[in-house]
């Protein structure tokens, strides 16, 4: 074999060769039909002197590499998007970082809501023993009102501002007050019986206004706590009967689950994006392989044909 067709075969077997790797890189059984035909191709020139083997390199030229360079537009158009895809995905993990540090979780809540009853209880508790010695002291436990102020806007129901206000309205007649509390006189007295033995329920908030609604253990009997105005009244639970206590989680609990979530189907669309090919694609590959396995075609490859470069027309489409 001279040094001019040994040449050709093997720039025929590195141009083969690519179309191998773009075949095995998108995975599309057409594009593997045409590079097995390509081969067939290949050895009919190799293993029959008498034929042309420029012929050879005119159907490469034509159609293998016009077909590669259309596959490697395509595949740096589709990585580009997968770049974007995986960018979106980095800036959720960093939004899904940044709020997991700074959120209170649910076991939080529920772990905060035992300290915040011991709270309650020891400054209703004073309340009562000042109101009764008619000792102008402050009574509440430091911090009372740091618990609403961490959970209020994740984990504190909502309700309307007509209802809060329903919740929180009271006849002055049946109060007592001092310089620091509110508190119906029914309310204490009953406090008084059970002990002080109470426990947060639940949080209410309504625009920037919240209240906490606190049980006595072991009844039915409820009060809310308006710390606006350290506001203690029995609260009739049956107003509440609307709001939804079931499978509540935090705002930004939420957000991080949908962010999981979102990740989750942008990995989905990562391996699609990889290897699409869109379908007008897949149907000019098709009519290519047809034409590459047309036995006229071989035999009149070196004859022009305009349909042998319809592949370089696609490279410069609005398709990729």
């Amino acid at each position: 074999m001279n040094e001019h067709l040994a040449a050709i075969f093997h720039a025929s077997k590195r141009i083969i060769s690519k179309l191998q790797l773009l075949a095995a890189f998108f995975e599309e059984d057409i594009i593997y039909k045409i590079y097995l035909r390509s081969q067939v191709i290949h050895q009919m020139f190799e293993q029959n002197p008498e034929l042309d083997a420029n012929n050879l390199e005119l159907f490469h030229l034509q159609y293998t590499s016009s077909l590669i360079e259309l596959l490697k537009k395509i595949k740096k158009s589709n990585e580009k998007n997968v770049s974007l895809l995986f960018d979106e995905m980095q800036l959720n993990n960093e939004l899904i970082d940044k709020l997991s540090n700074s959120f209170y979780s649910k076991k939080n809540y529920r772990q905060d809501q035992q300290k915040q009853s011991l709270k309650m209880n020891i400054s209703l508790r004073r309340l009562y023993q000042f109101l009764s010695d008619n000792v102008d002291e402050y009574p509440f436990s430091k911090n009372i009102n740091n618990f609403s102020s961490r959970f209020s806007q994740d984990f504190y129901y909502e309700v309307s501002g007509e209802l809060l206000d329903e919740l929180t309205h009271y006849n002055p007649a049946e109060i007592y007050t001092n310089a620091y509390a509110i508190i119906q006189k029914k309310l204490l007295g009953l406090l008084c019986k059970y002990d002080f033995k109470t426990e947060f329920f639940c949080g209410i908030k309504a625009g920037n206004a919240i209240a906490e609604v606190y049980k006595f253990i072991e009844t039915d009997k409820y009060f809310i706590f308006y710390p606006a105005r350290n506001l203690f009244l029995f609260c009739d639970f049956s107003k509440l009967k609307n709001v939804s206590f079931d499978n509540h989680i935090s705002h930004k609990e939420k957000m991080i689950r949908e962010l999981k979530d979102k990740n989750d189907q942008l990995q989905s669309r990562i391996g699609v994006t990889k290897t699409y090919l869109p379908q007008e694609i897949k149907t000019l590959l098709a009519e290519n392989y047809k034409k590459l396995s047309d036995i006229s075609f071989l035999q009149n490859i070196a004859n022009f044909d305009a349909q042998a470069n319809i592949l370089k027309a696609m490279l410069n489409t609005d398709l990729i």
